[in-house]
């Protein structure tokens, strides 16, 4: 055998022994923990102006209990059923909600241990048959048309090691993933509802009026011990009966004022029906029953002898530029914590909870007497001709028409706008914080200052 051969006959055996072990060698199967990394949980789920409920679970450590807030959209409207299906400003700020959740991929595959689920934080809140109270996670679910299911998902505990990654559950599933996202869904009620309350600009407002009374709750005798008037003129403030050697406290009144544009609520009550349907109407008398004047009455308000609706810690009347009133009245305190505050859920009241918060209503009336009604056009011959042919009395007829159209359109306004506010409050008790109570329930001596002293 030539060397060339010999060569050959070598190399040939060397790759056939080479596909052999190949050949022979175990191949290495992917874990099954792997098979759906990087799938979308919710591949269906593509438009997040389609989401039309959000339910957010969470878990309350000191209470031992689950605390569910939703918003929805019903009737037309955004509401939070929780509270009473109170107004929600929410449709922004659910679509941002969805479209964090739209996308979420099955990036890490953590665990499909139960046993793992407490360490992970996603153990899911509405578990009643899971006795640990810590591990629980956010339930999100998001609901579309019909209430039918588009995501629903536990969020846990942030993914050790990998930035802006979260540990995440689908319930009723064991897999446990790490994912990549930007979930942060509030369950304040504030945070959910306009907070501009009282929908006015601090530069309308051009009169104040602070009413210190108390009434005999039994009688209904009125002890009013002070009223104090605050008029704004240009940029001047003056306060009727200033009382000797003191002088108005322009600062302090600012402080007012900003208290009252910056007004925002802590939770609501709604107000029974009947109730409601009288102080929606700016005008007219209220006729109400009796259950609602129970109903008045638990939250501090009542009716003075002459009908007068009133409150048992004084009010405060704040009139605007187009002659729309509001009347703060001031309630009965709220004390407790959470969901007792905010919607008045039983049990919310915890022993020894120092935030005192208090009830108050508010109604809106339109003065038309600010407005005096200016002559009409006594004769109409200006209508349907060029300016370049009115006589000299039919330019001043136009001129006065002009302005009385002026005045009606005004007028209009301030009532549309005073009838728009009282359907607003009407139908609700709202709650504030003491803080708030603080700075808008004042009196004289809040609002003087000594005067300088003559040099």
């Amino acid at each position: 055998m030539t060397e060339m051969r010999k060569t050959l006959t070598f190399a040939g055996a060397a790759v056939a022994l080479a596909v052999l072990a190949v050949a022979t060698t175990p191949r290495q199967k992917a874990p099954d923990e792997f098979f759906d990394q990087g799938e979308a949980f919710f591949p269906d789920f593509t438009d997040p102006n389609s989401a039309r409920t959000l339910e957010v679970v969470t878990w309350d450590e000191t209470t031992g209990s689950a605390v569910p807030f939703k918003v929805t959209y019903q009737g037309g409207r955004w509401t939070i059923p929780s509270h009473h299906g109170y107004p929600a400003d929410g449709k922004d700020r659910l679509a941002k909600t969805a479209a964090g959740v739209i996308g979420v991929t099955k990036d890490d595959f953590r665990t499909d241990n139960a046993a793992d689920y407490e360490a992970c934080g996603v153990v899911d809140p509405l578990d009643t048959a899971n006795p640990s109270a810590s591990g629980r996670g956010q339930r999100v679910t998001i609901k579309g048309d019909n209430d039918v299911v588009l995501a629903d998902l536990i969020v846990g505990k942030s993914f050790e090691g990998r930035e802006g990654f979260r540990l995440v559950r689908v319930p009723g599933e064991k897999r446990v993933y790490g994912a990549r996202i930007n979930l942060e869904v509030s369950t304040k009620f504030k945070d959910w509802i306009e907070p501009d309350l009282m929908m006015i600009d601090k530069e309308e407002i051009d009169r104040l009026i602070l009413k210190d009374y108390s009434i005999d709750e039994t009688t209904g005798k009125l002890d009013v011990r002070d009223e104090v008037t605050v008029s704004k003129a240009g940029d001047s403030w003056t306060m009727t009966k200033t009382p000797a050697g003191k002088e108005i406290d322009t600062y302090k009144v600012g402080n007012l004022v900003n208290a009252i544009d910056q007004l925002s609520i802590e939770g609501v009550r709604p107000k029974p029906d009947g109730l409601s349907g009288s102080l929606g109407r700016s005008s007219g008398g209220v006729s109400i029953s009796q259950s609602d004047m129970i109903s008045l009455q638990d939250h501090g308000f009542y009716f003075a002898r002459d009908g007068r609706l009133v409150s048992n810690e004084g009010e405060l009347q704040t009139r605007t530029s187009d002659g729309v009133t509001y009347t703060l009245r001031f309630g009965e305190v709220v004390v407790g914590q959470g969901l007792a505050v905010t919607a008045g859920a039983a049990g919310g009241a915890q022993e020894g909870a120092t935030g005192e918060n208090r009830y108050l209503m508010i109604t809106a009336t339109f003065d038309r007497a600010l407005f005096p009604e200016p002559a009409k056009a006594s004769n109409r011959s200006f209508e349907n001709k060029p300016d370049s042919v009115l006589t000299l009395d039919e330019r001043k007829q136009k001129d006065i028409d002009a302005a009385h159209a002026r005045w009606l359109a005004r007028v209009e306004g301030g009532q549309k706008r005073a009838d728009e506010l009282n359907a607003r409050f009407a139908k609700w008790y709202y709650v504030i914080s003491s803080d708030s109570y603080d700075n808008l329930r004042l009196r004289r001596a809040d609002l003087v200052r000594d005067k300088p002293k003559q040099g």
